[in-house]
């Protein structure tokens, strides 16, 4: 069974960064989509960013347009961590930050795409 773990979060004031981390265990995803899912309180979930495999390619990124430009998706150790940098951080970026993965791959930005999940770490931007 894949477990997705996430570390990296906390409070930084606004203008500030976080990088959060995401590692895998339980199976390989090298070939697997990796994405950033945030919620808010009272908000639905929503896609932050994503990576996908395409073979002969490097992996490729898309990001929610609230965040492109400041935020930066990763991938590491072949493929099973996936990096969120989070640049110039905003009020409006506070929200819990879940990984999530799909095995099959592909680009989906739906969170029902997904087939596993962390447990979410807060980022608080204040300020």
């Amino acid at each position: 069974q894949v477990q997705l773990v996430e570390s990296g979060g906390g409070l930084v004031q606004a203008g500030g960064s976080l990088r959060l981390s995401c590692v895998a265990s339980g199976g390989t995803l090298s070939t697997s989509t990796m994405g950033w899912f945030r919620q808010a309180p009272g908000k639905e979930r929503e896609f932050v960013a994503a990576t996908w495999w395409s073979r002969g390619n490097p992996y490729y990124a898309d990001y929610a347009d609230s965040v492109k430009d400041r935020f930066t998706i990763s991938r590491g150790n072949a493929g099973n961590t996936v990096y969120l940098q989070m640049n110039r951080l905003k009020p409006e970026d506070t929200a819990v930050y879940y990984c999530a993965a799909r095995f099959l791959g592909g680009t989906y930005y739906g969170a029902h795409d997904y087939d596993y999940w962390g447990q979410g770490t807060q980022v608080t931007v204040s300020s």
